[in-house]
């Protein structure tokens, strides 16, 4: 049976958030396409994994035998994140961007999963997971658009996710989301509802895409 693993990390909820609402779109598909499967959901917002530590980061290139009492506690609350990112044969992201980059709290998680030897190095063992990213924002980061230099959401994960994983990222990008609720904005709510429809129906396919891909490897 297939795995996903879905994480969230929008501080808003579900009725107000851009990238949660994509990710319910992508989730609904794709349990439609496994049925029997499992989702491993994590809310990062309102359980956020700790942030890691000078503990956990020692233990992953010290002998699980040298370990303290305390690292190895540390060590074990990370390798239970370390084993859900294994079991997933995807992974689905909620990602919008806040000051010009990620949540912290999905830092935090990444930090926590990104280990030498195990999920990242030289050897890929995760190489060819695919992996799609809702990066919502409240204004336009795209090619030629003047904040185009700010924008460090995509352009981060793009390149943390391909080089320590080598994952197969995906992006849906629903822009514009503040213009409903930003007078200054009101004139670009059209553009901001058709990205919003455009990634709701690119998260179905992306979803279903991916399903196919996950059935035809197993």
């Amino acid at each position: 049976m297939a795995t996903l693993l879905h994480l969230d990390s929008s501080l808003l909820p579900a009725s107000a958030s851009a990238s949660r609402a994509v990710t319910e779109a992508f989730r609904a598909a794709w349990e439609e396409q496994h049925p029997q499967g499992t989702v491993i959901y994590r809310d990062l917002s309102a359980d956020p994994v700790p942030h890691l530590d000078g503990l956990a980061a020692s233990a992953g290139f010290a002998d699980p035998s040298t370990h303290s009492p305390e690292q190895a506690a540390a060590f074990a609350a990370r390798l239970r994140l370390v084993a859900e990112l294994e079991q997933a044969d995807a992974v689905l992201i909620g990602a919008p961007m806040y000051n010009f980059s990620i949540p912290s709290t999905l830092k935090a998680w990444l930090d926590q999963v990104i280990l030498m030897g195990r999920t990242a190095g030289p050897e890929l063992p995760l190489k060819g997971l695919p992996i799609t990213v809702v990066a919502s924002r409240g204004g336009s980061y795209a090619p030629g658009t003047p904040r185009e230099g700010f924008e460090y959401v995509q352009n981060y994960l793009e390149a943390l996710l391909t080089a320590m994983f080598g994952a197969e990222v995906t992006f849906i990008v629903p822009e514009l989301t503040l213009a409903a609720s930003n007078p200054a904005m009101a004139e670009l709510i059209p553009l901001a509802q058709a990205s919003r429809a455009k990634a709701l129906t690119e998260a179905v396919a992306a979803a279903k895409s991916v399903a196919e891909q996950v059935t035809s490897a197993a």
